[in-house]
C-alpha cells in the first residue's frame, strides 16, 4: 500500500509541476506529461517500478477518450463522413504502409517484416493528437476534423491488423535473427551496464521471450482464442461487436434508468466506469482492440438522453489516464539503446516523420484541404501512435518481426510521439503566421478595455455587436476565428484573438470593471463554465447568454446567467407565423397566436427552470413531466382563443384591421407576402 501511494505521489508531483510549466511556456500539456515522465524516470529506475505494467493500465485513458469521441458522433455524422472516413484515412495508412515496407525492402529486410513495420509505423497517436487539438481549439477547423477522420480510420484498422499480422509469422527466420542479434545486442547492453559479458549472453538467451511478454499487453490474445479455427474466430468477433452494439441500444438506457432511481451522482459514475471497463474486457477476452468496442458503445449512445451525463463523469479519469500514459512514455524510453544507437534511432524518426507528413500533405491537396489546415494536417499526424506498442508486442509475441528490431521501432515511436509537440508549436508560431498573412497568431496583449465584452464573434455575436457599435457602445470582442477578427478590424472594431473562458485575458479585457458580457461562443460547455466564472467572481456584470437549447437555459440559469437568448428560439417564432399565414391565418390572427405561445413559453421556462435537475433524465423527472403536461395544455387552450388570450391582445393595443386597411395595406405593398417584414418580436 504504501509503495503503491509513494509511486501516485511521485507521478502527481511531477505531472503538477511540470504541466503547469509547460502550458506557461506555450509547450502545450503533452509535452509537459512527456517531460515530467523523463523527469522521474531515474526515480522510477531506482525503485524498481515496472513502468511497462505503468503503461498498459494508462492506456485505458486511450480506451476512454475514444468512448468520449464515439459519444460526440451520431451514426448519421459517421455516415456522412465516409468518404474521408475510408478515403483520407484508408489511403493514408496503405500509402504509409506500402513506402515503409519499400523502405525496408531496401535496407534488405525480408518482406513479412517489412510490411508488419509499415503496419505498425502507418498509425499516429489519438491521445496525444486529439488532447493538442482540444487544448488549441482547433478541433473544429477544417485540419482538426481531416485528422479526426484519419484518427478513426486508424483506430478501427487497428482490428483487422491484429487478424492479419499473425499470417506473417516466420518462426524459423525470427528464431535464428534472435539466436544471432540477442546474444550480441544483449552482450553490449550487459558490458555498457557493467555487468560484464556473461551476464550480456544469459541476458540475450531470455531476453526475445521476456521482453515480448512483459511488453506485450497481453497483445497476442487470449490463449483460447489461438485454439480455434480461423471462421470461429471471425464469428466470435462478430459476434462481440454485435452484442456491444445490441446492449447498448437495448440494454443501457434501463440500466442507467434503475441508477438514476437511487439519485446518488457516484454510483451514476460507478455505473459508466463498470459499462466501459466491462467493454474493454469483453473485447481483449475475443483478443480485439478494447479502444474500438468501446467507440462503438460511444456511437450507440450518441442519442442517448444519458450522453452528456456520461461525458462528466468519464472526462475527468480520462484526462488523468492520458496525463499517466504520457508521463509513462516518457518515463519508458530505453536511454541506455538510444545512447548507443543514438544518430540511427534519430535518423529513422525523422525519416518515418517526413515521409508521413509527406504522404500526408500529398492528401490534403488531393481532397481540397485548403490553406494552413493541410500544415496542421500534415504536421499533427506525423508520429507514430500509441497502438505501436501494442502492435509490435503482438508482433514480437507471434514471431513477425525480431525482438533487437522491435526495441529499435519502440524508441522511434515514443521518440517520434515525443517530438509531436513540438510540431504544433512550429505550426503556431512558424507556419500559421506565415500562411495567413500575419505575424500575431499567439494570443493578443490585450492593451485596452470597454464596458462590454462580447465572447464571441459568429453568426450569433457579430450581430450584437453590430448593435451594439451602431448604438454608439464600446465593445471588446475576443474569440478564436482570427480571419473573422481581422475582417473586424477593418472596420476599426476592437477586436482580439484569444480564448474568452481564460481568466487572465477577461481580467486584461477589464472584466474587473465591465458592466456587461455577451456570451457568444459556440461551445455549450464553454458558455455554462464562462457564464459561472464570471457570476461567482465577478458577480456585478451584467451576463446576456447564448443558449443551445431548451436544457441549456436551465444550465445558464442555475451558472447565474441574467439574460439568456436561446439562439434559434425567434427566428422559430417568425418561421412559425409564416406557416399560420401560409396556413390561411390572418396576419394579425397569427401574430396573436405567436405571441400569445411566446409568452406562454417564457413563463413556463421560469417555472419549470425550478423543477430541472441536471442529475435526473428529463423524462425520469416526475414533477416536471407533470407541470410540463399541465403548461402544455394550459397553453393549447389559450391559443385556441378558450383561455385570456383575447383581452391581453387589447391590452397590448393589438385589434383586427378593417377590410380596407388590409386591401389598401396589400395594395401599397404590392402584394407581397407579410412574413417579408414581420413585426419586431425580440
Amino acid at each position: 500500500m504504501e509503495s503503491f501511494l509513494i509511486l501516485a505521489f511521485i507521478f502527481l508531483v511531477a505531472g503538477v509541476i511540470a504541466v503547469p510549466l509547460a502550458s506557461r511556456f506555450g509547450l502545450g500539456s503533452v509535452l509537459g506529461y512527456l517531460l515530467a515522465g523523463i523527469a522521474i524516470s531515474p526515480i522510477l529506475a531506482a525503485l524498481d517500478v515496472d513502468v511497462i505494467s505503468l503503461q498498459h493500465f494508462a492506456e485505458f485513458g486511450v480506451v476512454m477518450m475514444l468512448f468520449l469521441v464515439g459519444l460526440e458522433l451520431e451514426p448519421r455524422l459517421l455516415w456522412e463522413m465516409r468518404n474521408r472516413l475510408l478515403g483520407l484515412g484508408g489511403l493514408q495508412v496503405a500509402l504509409t504502409a506500402g513506402l515503409v515496407m519499400a523502405a525496408a525492402l531496401a535496407m534488405g529486410l525480408p518482406w513479412t517484416v517489412a510490411l508488419a513495420i509499415g503496419l505498425v509505423v502507418s498509425l499516429s497517436s489519438t491521445a496525444i493528437v486529439l488532447q493538442t487539438l482540444n487544448e488549441r481549439g482547433l478541433m473544429k477547423s477544417e485540419g482538426g476534423q481531416a485528422s479526426f477522420s484519419v484518427l478513426l480510420f486508424q483506430d478501427i484498422a487497428v482490428i483487422p491488423m491484429l487478424a492479419f499480422i499473425p499470417l506473417l509469422a516466420m518462426p524459423e527466420l525470427i528464431d535464428g535473427w534472435g539466436a544471432a542479434e540477442g546474444h550480441a545486442t544483449a552482450g553490449a547492453h550487459g558490458a555498457e551496464a557493467g555487468h560484464g559479458g556473461d551476464h550480456g549472453a544469459d541476458h540475450g538467451a531470455d531476453h526475445g521471450g521476456d521482453h515480448g511478454g512483459d511488453h506485450g499487453h497481453g497483445a497476442a490474445g487470449p490463449a483460447w482464442i489461438e485454439t480455434i479455427p480461423g471462421y470461429l474466430r471471425a464469428l466470435v468477433t462478430i459476434g462481440a461487436i454485435g452484442f456491444v452494439i445490441v446492449a447498448g441500444s437495448l440494454l443501457t438506457r434501463p440500466v442507467f434508468r434503475f441508477v438514476a432511481m437511487a439519485n446518488l451522482r457516484e454510483l451514476f459514475t460507478a455505473t459508466a466506469l463498470m459499462m466501459v471497463i466491462g467493454i474493454a474486457v469483453l473485447m481483449s477476452f475475443v483478443g480485439l482492440s478494447p479502444a474500438l468496442g468501446t467507440f462503438l458503445a460511444g456511437v450507440v449512445l450518441a442519442n442517448s438522453e444519458f450522453r452528456h451525463e456520461l461525458e462528466s463523469d468519464i472526462d475527468p479519469f480520462r484526462g488523468l489516464l492520458l496525463g499517466l500514459f504520457f508521463m509513462t512514455v516518457g518515463a519508458g524510453i530505453n536511454f541506455g539503446l538510444l545512447g548507443a544507437q543514438f544518430f540511427t534511432v534519430l535518423g529513422l524518426t525523422l525519416g518515418l516523420m517526413l515521409l508521413k507528413a509527406a504522404v500526408l500533405l500529398g492528401l490534403a491537396y488531393a481532397f481540397g484541404v485548403r490553406g494552413a489546415d493541410k500544415a496542421l494536417f500534415s504536421l499533427g499526424l506525423a508520429q507514430a501512435g500509441e497502438f505501436g506498442f501494442v502492435l509490435l508486442s503482438f508482433t514480437v509475441a507471434n514471431k513477425v518481426i525480431p525482438q533487437a528490431i522491435a526495441d529499435q521501432l519502440l524508441l522511434v515511436v515514443a521518440l517520434s510521439m515525443l517530438l509531436t509537440p513540438g510540431l504544433f508549436i512550429l505550426y503556431d508560431k512558424v507556419i500559421l503566421p506565415r500562411l495567413s498573412g500575419t505575424q500575431t497568431r499567439p494570443h493578443d496583449e490585450i492593451d485596452d478595455s470597454g464596458p462590454i465584452i462580447i465572447a464571441g464573434f459568429g453568426r450569433f455575436g457579430g450581430i450584437v455587436n453590430r448593435i451594439l457599435l451602431a448604438a454608439g457602445h464600446k465593445t471588446v470582442v475576443l474569440d478564436h476565428a482570427f480571419e473573422q477578427l481581422e475582417m473586424l478590424r477593418a472596420f476599426d472594431a476592437q477586436v482580439f484573438y484569444g480564448d474568452a473562458t481564460r481568466p487572465d485575458l477577461l481580467h486584461a479585457a477589464g472584466i474587473a470593471e465591465a458592466k456587461m458580457l455577451v456570451v457568444a461562443i459556440d461551445d455549450e460547455h464553454r458558455i455554462t463554465d464562462l457564464t459561472r466564472y464570471v457570476s461567482q467572481n465577478h458577480p456585478h456584470v451584467h451576463i446576456v447568454a447564448r443558449a443551445r437549447n431548451r436544457h441549456h437555459v436551465y444550465e445558464l440559469f442555475a451558472a447565474g446567467a441574467h439574460d439568456i437568448i436561446r439562439e434559434t428560439f425567434d427566428s422559430s417564432l417568425r418561421a412559425g407565423r409564416s406557416a399560420l399565414e401560409a396556413l390561411g391565418a390572418h396576419p394579425f390572427e397569427a401574430e396573436r397566436m405567436v405571441r400569445g405561445f411566446e409568452r406562454q413559453d417564457r413563463r413556463q421556462l421560469r417555472e419549470l427552470a425550478a423543477l430541472y435537475d441536471p442529475e435526473i433524465p428529463t423524462h425520469l423527472n416526475a414533477p416536471y413531466v407533470a407541470r410540463a403536461k399541465e403548461m402544455r395544455e394550459d397553453m393549447e387552450a389559450e391559443m385556441r382563443g378558450t383561455g385570456n388570450a383575447f383581452g391581453g391582445r387589447y391590452q397590448r393595443g393589438w385589434v383586427p384591421p378593417s377590410s380596407k386597411d388590409v386591401e389598401a395595406e396589400a395594395a401599397a405593398s404590392g402584394g407581397g407576402e407579410s412574413g417579408d417584414q414581420p413585426p419586431d418580436t425580440a
